[in-house]
């Protein structure tokens, strides 16, 4: 006896072979999809473009998708508009920013070494993101405006997919990356890059993948929505408990997901951090799956942040109505049909408060003086 009965019975799901695409993944392979009456056909996708287009044609159901990108398509930044929701947060943390080793040699292992370099060279340095609205754009644009590199006029910037990452550094086609785990690993793996931040250093407990359909997908099938969401969480909880990463890793390794050496994915999976020079620590922000469910829960002050930064760097030439666009995209009422159904505690608030690199504080009040208080900016 299902709690909903979800009216597919199948639905397919996208993900980019990511350490965090896990819940997903494990939602299919342990069987919780079946046991909430679904059964999810996972595809795995080149890009974040083809998720992108494949949400909007219809061809994906849901996808494991940049919490970013889907408001960047809901409101028709650089492509096709479509209306989007986001059911629930995937994860928190576990992205990175890598550095190649040839600016190492040089001697630049830090941010300020970096933006001393960047003042000092006309020849603009490249640095890779994996989507134009996504959350790695953001973060890296952020930490090197932390340090007083404009990234619109002090580099040149270019879209790579995850995984070709380290390929791109290796061959020198680019000068640093921010992507998600493995791949900053995997640089230093391959002794080509070394992670010169992590994405919980720039805010830690960072919103970053969330599980997200079109909004007319939503209406149409409200139930299925509530069976994913249910499925995931399970999943995350599984997660979240940290001896079954190890095996999770295994899983996660083969070529049918990552398709990278168990080490490279582990490690960092379990918040072991080797930064590639000379620094290794126990991670006290690694990636995070459920958290007693306040990773998973769709904050609004989440979303409203990713519409700042949007305004900050010039993808919105006006500030957009910040809460009711979040209100419209984030469906917190199929989230907390489904997490009350399994008695997973809700935050009181959809807002939450946060202080990142530079020391500002987000807490959601006053959107648009937010992102009008940068001196860096489009």
């Amino acid at each position: 006896m299902y709690l909903f009965k979800p009216e597919l019975e199948a639905v397919n799901i996208g993900f980019i072979a990511l350490t965090d695409c896990a819940p997903l993944v494990i939602a299919s392979y342990l069987g919780f999809d079946q046991k909430y009456g679904i059964k999810i056909n996972l595809n795995k996708e080149a890009s974040w473009a083809a998720v992108r287009d494949k949400l909007i044609s219809g061809d994906l159901h849901a996808s494991h998708a940049l919490y970013s990108m889907i408001y960047g398509v809901e409101l028709g930044i650089g492509g096709q508009q479509k209306e989007m929701s986001v059911l629930m947060t995937l994860n928190q943390n576990g992205q990175g920013i890598t550095l190649s080793n040839q600016l190492k040699t040089l001697g630049i292992i830090n941010g300020t070494e970096l933006s001393q370099f960047v003042k000092q060279h006309s020849s603009k340095l490249t640095f890779a993101q994996t989507f134009p609205t996504g959350t790695h754009a953001m973060w890296l644009y952020y930490w090197l405006a932390s340090h007083g590199i404009n990234p619109l006029q002090d580099i040149k910037t270019t879209v790579v997919p995850p995984p070709q990452m380290v390929s791109n550094i290796s061959v020198g086609n680019v000068a640093g990356y921010c992507a998600g785990e493995p791949w900053n690993a995997r640089a230093v793996y391959d002794n080509v890059g070394f992670t010169v931040a992590t994405s919980q250093d720039i805010w830690a407990d960072h919103p970053e993948k969330v599980l997200g359909v079109t909004a007319e997908f939503a209406a149409c099938y409200p139930d299925t929505c509530r069976a994913m969401i249910m499925a995931t969480l399970e999943s995350c909880r599984y997660l979240d408990v940290m001896v079954n990463r190890s095996a999770v890793t295994t899983l996660l390794s083969g070529k049918d997901y990552v398709n990278a050496p168990e080490q490279v994915i582990h490690d960092r999976f379990v918040g072991q951090y080797d930064n590639g020079n000379g620094s290794q620590w126990q991670d006290a922000n690694a990636i995070k799956f459920f958290d007693e469910g306040k990773v998973n829960f769709p904050y609004l002050s989440d979303a409203m942040w990713f519409l700042t930064q949007f305004k900050r760097w010039g993808l919105l030439n006006v500030a957009p109505d910040y809460l009711a666009i979040s209100r419209k995209v984030n469906r917190i009422d199929l989230y907390q049909d489904a997490a009350n159904a399994m008695d997973i505690s809700i935050p009181e608030s959809p807002m939450r408060a946060s202080k990142l690199i530079d020391g500002t504080v987000w807490n959601g009040s006053n959107p648009d003086a937010y992102a009008n208080q940068f001196d860096i900016h489009a």
